[in-house]
């Protein structure tokens, strides 16, 4: 049977909401409220990786498991592999669930929703998408939308991944989420990878897998959780928490 790791990257230097991980949603840290949901799926062990002592201590302060890593990480996914070799030398978790640290209130399924799509031998990343009720959250460059062709029931194999409201026409547009289910091999061959160029242009590193030829396939939700990566997101977290 498949075992499972959630790690969380979390790092200061976000440029839109410096210190975001440490933002006091309704007395408690952004981070330690993704830490919690992470920790009740019950999925399997959850880390967070961080290079900044005062994150994991915020987060041993709740009980947590926090690994210092290397500030000069490029990316996420680079972070999160690095906490997982120091964790699990022995590569007994071969499946590495990737977390981004700004989903307060995610829903407990959507883990194993992504976790579930690797049962199919032929995907390398799993990740998540909702469609977009506001037409207008489309119009931002902060909203990552994901293009697909159907590959199953409430599935999509990704064809891209962009900041800018695509595809067009009539019809959805589908909010990426910050979750990514890898095979530890793949989570491997992916940070071996050296950028991309739509990767770079797009600022999106998933694109750095497709266009190596890697699969990554996408399950559908009802509606995606709040995403903090803008001052009017923190207000909208902080509204949810303490309405």
């Amino acid at each position: 049977m498949p075992e499972p790791i959630v790690v969380i990257p979390a790092r200061m230097a976000a440029e839109r909401l410096p210190g975001k991980p440490l933002l006091d949603i309704a007395g408690t840290p952004l981070i330690v409220h993704v830490w919690r949901r992470a920790r009740e799926a019950a999925l399997g062990p959850v880390l967070v990786a961080t290079d900044t002592a005062e994150i994991a201590r915020a987060v041993e302060a709740e009980g947590g498991a926090a690994i210092l890593t290397s500030a000069e990480h490029q990316s996420g996914s680079d972070r999160v592999l690095a906490a997982v070799r120091e964790a699990d030398p022995t590569g007994r978790h071969d499946i590495v669930i990737n977390l981004q640290g700004d989903m307060p209130n995610i829903g407990l399924q959507m883990l194993r929703a992504a976790a579930d799509l690797l049962a199919d031998a032929a995907v390398d990343i799993a990740t998540l998408a909702a469609p977009m009720r506001d037409r207008q959250r489309g119009e931002h460059a902060s909203v990552v939308k994901v293009i697909g062709t159907a590959s199953g029931e409430k599935r999509l194999r990704a064809l891209y991944f962009t900041r800018v409201p695509a595809p067009h026409g009539d019809g959805d547009l589908l909010e990426h989420i910050g979750v990514y289910a890898f095979r530890r091999a793949a989570l491997i061959r992916f940070a071996s990878l050296p950028r991309s160029p739509l990767e770079i242009r797009e600022r999106l590193e998933q694109l750095r897998a497709l266009e190596a030829g890697m699969r990554i396939d996408v399950a559908l939700v009802d509606a995606a959780p709040i995403s903090v990566d803008t001052p009017a997101d923190l207000e909208r977290a902080r509204a949810y928490f303490e309405g």
